[in-house]
């Protein structure tokens, strides 16, 4: 089955990158399932912002504490490589947890979506549509 992802997300994680060049972006994936609706675009905390991302920890208890309360489900985190291929670089594989989340990578002007597998990085194949 693929991820669908709404066309607005896609293009606001698109700019979100370009804005955030030469660091990476990085920020939360929302929605339900297997949909993403929006992004959070989020903090880079990393005190290397140019090479490694860290996503704000308060934004990410923000982004749970919403979903408990009837709010977008958190699907995952997006981050940028601003030189690179919008693959898992070894400091993400070392960095997965194996949650089952999705990532989303943004390189090259092009996105590219992961599962976090216990196994490691998985492709995700998705579809974009309007929202």
């Amino acid at each position: 089955m693929a991820l669908t992802v709404t066309r607005q997300a896609i293009a606001r994680m698109l700019a979100e990158a370009e804005r955030a060049h030469p660091h990476e972006a990085c920020g939360l994936l929302l929605g339900q399932g297997e949909r993403i609706t929006a992004i959070r675009p989020t903090a880079n905390v990393h005190p290397e912002p140019a090479r490694f991302f860290e996503i704000d920890p308060q934004a990410l208890i923000d982004a749970h504490r919403s979903a408990r309360s009837g709010g977008a489900e958190l699907i995952g985190y997006y981050h940028s490589h601003p030189v690179g291929p919008p693959e898992p670089s070894a400091t993400d594989r070392a960095q997965g947890t194996g949650d089952d989340r999705v990532w989303a990578i943004v390189g090259e002007r092009t996105i590219r979506f992961w599962r976090d597998t216990k196994d490691g990085f998985e492709p995700l194949s998705y579809v974009a549509d309007e929202g």
